[in-house]
Parts: structure tokens; sequence; C-alpha cells
């Protein structure tokens, strides 16, 4: 729409104040629209590159590219259902489990890239990244504005947890950022170990069961590559047979992955 009132609208959204100084002078000239159309087009290709920049998702090969014969279990129709990003409406967290090798990061990578292009607030890291910026501060309030960087984003992706093994604070330091996106931000997570294997990544920590019960409590969790579902996957019940407790979360996937509870 170009009429005047609409017209007048754009310049003023887009903080032109000298075009809307001088705005009755200049409303009629045919040259205002144009000027206006390509002042939103700039704005746009900007914001997203500079968007794209902060989310630092890395160069990576598009889903088009993608040889879905291999790995050999990979659920097709589940990742197209992710890419159309429903999962963020109700801040469901995405997990992909598999060996290495076998597509996990570049999924992840078209997820949050298409994330972006939609508008969606996005950062993608490494689990030892993460873990290190956090570890490394050495105030608290300095900790609190970093985990409120990690925590604000609509689709936080953390790469390779499980390639390396962290300390108890690392581990209470995922636990936290965890627990701050909790049912309120999507965290799309992938592994190499299965939930009970976590804690070889995480020795000792207290928080693991926890840690792991937030994550998959509304989750979409996708085994990528071969071997049984439940002997790959794992799961929190496998952590500790001793304990008391177990979540029903953990209960109902140990369920759907067919292993005991």
């Amino acid at each position: 729409m170009n009429e005047p009132a609409h017209l007048h609208d754009r310049a003023k959204a887009l903080l032109l104040h000298g075009l809307l100084a001088h705005w009755h002078e200049v409303a009629p000239q045919p040259w205002v629209a144009t000027l206006i159309e390509w002042e939103e087009q700039e704005r746009a290709r900007r914001s997203l590159e500079r968007r794209l920049h902060d989310a630092r998702i890395g160069r990576f090969k598009p889903l088009a590219d993608f040889d879905w014969t291999w790995p050999t279990r990979c659920d097709r129709a589940a990742i197209e259902a992710l890419m159309t990003l429903d999962f963020l409406s109700d801040a469901t967290n995405v997990i992909f489990v598999g060996q290495n090798g076998t597509g996990k990061t570049m999924l992840a990578q078209n997820i949050a890239h298409h994330a972006v292009i939609l508008g969606h607030s996005v950062l993608f890291t490494s689990a030892g990244q993460l873990l290190g910026d956090l570890a490394a501060l050495d105030s608290d309030a300095a900790l609190r504005r970093r985990l409120h960087h990690y925590a604000r984003p609509a689709l936080l992706v953390i790469d390779e947890v499980g390639y390396l093994s962290y300390s108890n604070r690392h581990a209470d330091l995922m636990f936290e950022l965890i627990s701050r996106r909790y049912q309120n931000k999507s965290t799309l997570i992938t592994t190499n170990r299965a939930f009970a294997e976590w804690r070889e990544v995480f020795p000792n920590a207290a928080c693991v069961v926890s840690l792991v019960d937030r994550l998959v409590h509304r989750a979409e969790i996708l085994e990528i590559g071969g071997g049984k579902h439940h002997d790959r996957i794992g799961f929190a019940i496998e952590f500790d047979r001793d304990r008391d407790f177990v979540s029903e979360d953990a209960r109902a996937v140990c369920r759907f992955l067919g292993c005991d509870a």
C-alpha cells in the first residue's frame, strides 16, 4: 500500500525523522514510496546479516544435500517436522543422539539457520565453549549476565555434549542454564552419549539426573545412527537404579524407548 497515511506510518516506523519533518512537502512525490521501500529492504538485509552473525552457526551443508540413506537410522519425517519450528511455540526441547559422523551437527545447524531466517533469536555453541565461557567468570555479577545471555535466545543449540568430561562446577552451571530455560525457551542438544553415560560426562555430579529430567520433559528425542533404540539411548533410570525417586518424565521416556522402568 502506497497511500500517504500508510507511507507516513512506514516512515515513522523507520525513524526517518528528516523525511517526516518535511512530510507535507515530500508526500506527493513519487519517489517517496521507493525510498521507504529501499530503506525497509536494506534494514531487513542488515538485520538478518547481524542475527546470522550473532547466532554463530558457522558453515554447514544445506538439508537439501543430506543423504537420507546414511545414517541408517534417521527419521526424515521427524526432521522435516522440526524444520517447521512448531516446537518453539511451546518451548519443546530437541535432542539428537547418535554416533560421531552421523550428521547431528549439520541437522542442528539447518534448524538453527531456518529459525534465524524466520526471525527467531538463536545462539549456536558447543558444550565445551559454553561451559568454558561460564566457568571462566570470576564474579557473581558477570556470571549472572552471561547466564542471561545464554538463557535469552528463543533457540539455544548446545553441540557435542559428551565429547569431553567436565567438573562438578561445569555440571552445576549446565544445570543452572537448563533450569533457567526450562519450559520457557527451546534447547537443542546433540550428543554422542546415551543418557545413561552422562555420569561419565559429568563425573560425581549430583545434578545429572535432574539435568536430564529437565531436558527431556517436553522434548523430541531422535536417534541418528544404527543400533537398537533403547540400547543406544538408555535413560535416567539407568543412572541410579538404587534411588527411590525416578521422575515420571524419565519413566515415560523409558517406556517409549522400551527400556525397563
